[in-house]
Parts: C-alpha cells; structure tokens; sequence
C-alpha cells in the first residue's frame, strides 16, 4: 500500500535523536555490532483483556524501500546544530547514503491475539540500522494494532451482525484513514465506505446516501423515487432526514415499487434518534409489508458500548456502521507500544542489556525474546516469554507476572511459538497479495478469539490471561536490575 501512495523515499520517517545516535555508533566504531531489538507494549488498550496485532506487512514493506536517497542527504546536510554548524558530518552522511537494511525480522502474525510484554516484532542485525527503523515501526505497529483491537471489539459487541467502516471523513488524514480501514478490517468489519481502501487492499465497500440528497428535492418521497430509479439493484434509504418513521413508510413504498420491477430492495438506514425504538418499529413496519428481507442499517457515532447496549435493548438492526469511534480508535488515542534493546553481540558472544526503572512493570527484558503459547483442548492457557538463547525445556514450565514477582503459574501440554522468520538480510520471506495476506490475518484474528476464555474477551472488567516472564528469565533480569543499581554512581540514585 505505502508504493500505491508514496513514491518519494521515506527513510526519513524517523526521529531526529536515530539520525544522532547513528552517528554516534559511526564515530564510536559500533555501528555494525549486532543488536536485537524487541517491540512490545504495556498495557491492553480500551481497558480490555486482548490485543490484535496488525501492521507487520506495511511495516515490511517500509523496511524493504529503506534507503537514503541523494534528496535524504541533501536535506541531513542543511541541518544545524546549536551554534550553527552542519548537526551532522559529511563523512557519516556519506556513508550513510544509498545504505540499504539487511536486518533479521522475527514476528508474529498479523490477526494473532497477543497480550502485554509479549515481542510482537524482534530485530537483528547492526546497530545503527536496528535503532534507525524505531520510530517508523512504532508508527506503524502501534496505530494498526490499535485500531485491529477496537475493530475486533466492536464486532465481538456486534455478535455475528456484519459492522461497516464509515470513518473515512473523520480519519487522522489520508494514511490514517487507509491504515485503520485495513487494520479494522483484520479486526473482523465486513467493508468499508472508503473506495480508495477498496481499491488498494480489495476490502469490500458498501453505501447508501446522506441527508443533502433528500434535500436536493422538492420532497423525501421524490427522493427516494430518484435514487431508486438510479440505483435499482442498490437502494437503501437513509430515513430520517426529516421524521424517521414517515420515512420508512415512503422507503416501503418505494421498495414494494422495486420488487414489482424485479429488483430487489436493500432496506433502510437510521442515522438518528432511539436506535433501538426506532428500529423495532422499522422491522414491523416492513415485515408487515411483506418486505422482510430489507435490512435496517445503523450508524451515529457507535462503538461497542452502544452496540453491546443496543442489543440487550432487542433492537432490530442487521448492519452497524461505525465512524468516528472505530477510525480514531475514540476512548483510547494510542497505543503504548515501546521498542526496547535486549542483546549485543560482544566479541562472537551475545550480552543481555537491561534497561531499569523505578516501575517493576517499565525495567525491560535482556535478551533475544520469543513467546511461547500453550494450549489445552483447543483453548490457550497462558503465554510465556523466554530468551532464545537459553529455551525452557518441555515439560512443565512456570512464568512470573512482569510487574509482580508474586505472581506465578505453571505451564504445560502442547505450546507454539509465536513469532516467526518474516524478514532476512532486509528482504521479506513471502511475497503476497496484499488481499491474501489481510484475509489470512484476518482469519487468524477470528481463530485466535474463538481459543481465548470468554472473560478475556469481556468488553469491561476483562480477565487478565497467563502471560508472563519464563522464571529463570525473570531471575536473570532481576540480578541485572540490582548489579545496575549497585553499581551505578551515588548522585543517580
């Protein structure tokens, strides 16, 4: 998607402080030391009990179109530092130019559920390309998993009922509106109303009219007539422009119309009022005119709350269109995705690296992390992660809590490693359609909630699933916690 919309470079989708420390490792000797980075978040988002993890194939797409261009260094070369000097050195610019990654990406799948401290993305290979691709797959990553997740919820509110996108006008621009259209999409949503998405990622699209064509005409029902006349085979009536329900009195008749033309009529849209009032009286009103196939369409800013509200009310709606809360993923901004340094190869040997903090929950976790699943009977029982350098035997294992070495539980039965070679020497493994892959992750997504224990998918005061640190992992990032804090001058602590 991102070569159907950009064809300039877009290396320089980075923070300045990557650029620095580049030149840092390339003035200090350390730019190609091997380094493995691991990304992951913190926190579930919208105070749920599971994440979906989505944007690996445009994160890898980015990854493989990674170059400075003679434009990028044209640009880096005009930057000043403090006192007016060029911020950055023509030698390292020059080196820099026309480099192009050769990292090592593990991850895991697009659609899989994945929960706090888990790696969703694990990067190897030299330093200064391993620190320079941060930002970019935070971008990436943390807006896709974000919106993946709403999706997910929304449609889990929704219980089977097909959910459109409408979020198109309201989006955070125009990549915004594509990525959460194709995360939302691996979230479970039926289509969308962007034809562009359509267009680039083969999601289906759907639509109606809005409220300034009834009012373009002299009355609702010549409007309704019109546009039946102009779209046979696709009419659904948006019907409270003016009093909802003389509305659908008029969009029955045109629809009675249409069948004895041989068309069939879509059914109605309510965008306003008691949603759940006015759409039992809609049915009754159509299913009273023999036109019970007709479908009853809702929108007006809809999220799971509202639909999860809507239903144990007995509304009568088939179809959900969801704006503003799915696009701006509404109660919940961002994600609190982090991208954290957990190995260094020294000297042919790799050295584990620990970041400390005053919060258990923030220290980060040395090593080459991977994520092992188990199951039992079809369900998952809980998640472990481990360092790949030092993996757990089989058997009976037991995780530690991240944020709470109180808290343990064993593990054991058949397990699966999530992540997964995806990227080598910077060129992605597998080639796919970019429709293929979304259906795939989109599968997986609904795989993955059917093995999730119903009351992690609570939509409030969701379980919190087993997932956690593999013991010894956990033992070795304490005693480094400590040796760090021992160790550290008095005036630090």
């Amino acid at each position: 998607m991102l070569a159907s919309l950009y064809s300039p470079s877009l290396a320089l989708l980075t923070d300045l402080y990557q650029v620095t420390m580049a030149q840092g490792y390339f003035k200090h000797g350390t730019a190609e030391t091997e380094a493995v980075f691991s990304l992951h978040f913190r926190k579930h988002p919208f105070g749920g009990g599971y994440t979906v993890a989505a944007g690996l194939a445009e994160a890898l797409e980015w990854l493989r179109r990674f170059e400075i261009t003679p434009a990028d260094a044209e640009y880096l070369r005009s930057l000043r530092a403090a006192i007016g000097g060029p911020l950055l050195d023509h030698s390292f610019i020059t080196w820099l130019t026309g480099r192009r990654l050769t990292l090592d990406i593990d991850a895991v799948p697009e659609g899989r559920v994945v929960f706090p401290h888990e790696p969703l993305l694990r990067v190897r290979g030299p330093l200064w390309q391993a620190q320079i691709v941060e930002s970019a797959l935070l971008n990436i990553i943390n807006f896709q998993t974000l919106i993946a997740s709403k999706a997910a919820r929304i449609c889990a509110a929704a219980k089977g009922d097909p959910v459109v996108d409408f979020g198109l006008r309201r989006a955070q621009g125009i990549n915004g509106s594509l990525s959460a259209v194709r995360a939302a999409y691996i979230g479970g949503i039926a289509a969308t109303s962007n034809l562009l998405a359509g267009k680039l990622l083969g999601i289906p699209v759907r639509g109606t009219h809005a409220h300034s064509w009834v009012m373009s005409f002299s009355d609702e029902t010549t409007a309704f007539e019109a546009y039946a006349r102009a779209m046979p085979d696709n009419t659904l009536l948006l019907v409270d422009t003016y009093d909802t329900l003389e509305g659908v009195r008029r969009a029955i008749r045109v629809g009675l119309d249409l069948q004895r033309r041989g068309h069939r009529f879509l059914g109605v849209r309510l965008d306003s009022g008691d949603l759940a009032y006015l759409s039992k009286q809609a049915r009754s009103m159509l299913d009273e005119a023999g036109l019970r196939d007709a479908s009853i369409v809702a929108s007006n800013d809809l999220d799971e709350y509202t639909i999860e509200s809507l239903k144990q009310q007995g509304a009568r709606i088939d179809t959900w269109g969801v704006g503003t809360r799915l696009a701006t993923a509404y109660d919940q901004p961002a994600l609190g995705g982090v991208y954290k340094l957990g190995a260094l190869a020294d000297r042919g040997r790799w050295r584990g690296v620990v970041k400390a903090s005053e919060h258990a929950a923030k220290a980060s976790v040395p090593g080459i992390l991977h994520v092992r699943r188990y199951t039992h009977e079809g369900m998952f029982t809980g998640d472990m992660i481990f360092d790949e350098l030092q993996s757990p035997t089989d058997g009976t294992v037991t995780i530690v809590h991240p944020g709470d070495a109180v808290r343990r539980r064993t593990l054991a039965g058949q397990y699966e490693d999530l992540l997964v070679p995806v990227m080598r020497q910077g060129l992605p493994l597998h080639t796919m359609e970019e429709g293929s892959e979304l259906e795939q992750a989109r599968r997986r997504c609904t795989a993955d909630l059917h093995s999730l224990d119903p009351a992690c998918r609570r939509l409030l005061n969701a379980h919190e699933y087993p997932a956690g640190l593999e013991h010894s992992l956990h033992d070795r990032r304490q005693h480094m916690i400590l040796a760090s804090r021992i160790t550290a001058p008095e005036h630090s602590r």
